[in-house]
C-alpha cells in the first residue's frame, strides 16, 4: 500500500479540459460533495457494500472544462497504476471523486487520498491514490488492461 501524504498531494489534470491546474485535498473538499452506499465487485468473486463521499465525477469534469465529447478519461496514480474509463461512465451520475469512506477521511487502503468510485464496473476500474487525470481522444489502456483484462468491465 502506498503511503500519500495529504498534505502535499496534488491532483493534475490534462488533456482536452479549459482549466489544467493542479488541486489539492482542500479544494476538493470546497467542492459540492454527496454521498452512496454502493456495493464493490471484485473481478476475484467477493464485494462489499459500503457509504463513499465525495464529488460527483460529472461536476468535477464539468468544473475544469472537459471536453465531454472526449472518448476517455484516464487515470495515473501514486503506486504507479493505471486506469482507464469511456466518457459515458465517467459522467454517470454515480461515478464519484471518493474522498471519505463511512463518513471518515478515505482510509489509505481505501485509496487515500482520492478513489475513482465506479459502482457500474469491476474493482480493477476504479483506481485508488489518484494523481493525474487526463481527458483524451486516446485509450491509454490500464495496468489490468494490459494483461489481456477486457478495458469497459462493467454496465
Amino acid at each position: 500500500m502506498r503511503h500519500v501524504d495529504g498534505s502535499t498531494w496534488r491532483l493534475e489534470v490534462a488533456g482536452l479540459v479549459n482549466e489544467r491546474r493542479a488541486w489539492t485535498l482542500a479544494d476538493l473538499a470546497a467542492l459540492p460533495q454527496t454521498s452512496q452506499v454502493t456495493r464493490h465487485i471484485c473481478i476475484e468473486g467477493w464485494s462489499a457494500i459500503g457509504k463513499w463521499g465525495g464529488v460527483p465525477f460529472r461536476d468535477f469534469l464539468a468544473r475544469i472544462g472537459a471536453d465531454t465529447r472526449a472518448r476517455y478519461v484516464s487515470f495515473r496514480c501514486a503506486d504507479d497504476y493505471r486506469s482507464s474509463i469511456d466518457m459515458a461512465t465517467a459522467l454517470h451520475q454515480q461515478t464519484l471523486l471518493a474522498l471519505t469512506f463511512r463518513d471518515a477521511p478515505l482510509p489509505a487502503a481505501y485509496g487515500y487520498p482520492v478513489k475513482l468510485r465506479v459502482p457500474t464496473k469491476l474493482g480493477f476500474k476504479n483506481p485508488k491514490h489518484i494523481v493525474a487525470v487526463e481527458v483524451t481522444n486516446v485509450y491509454l489502456g490500464g495496468f489490468w488492461e494490459d494483461y489481456g483484462y477486457n478495458w469497459f468491465s462493467g454496465s
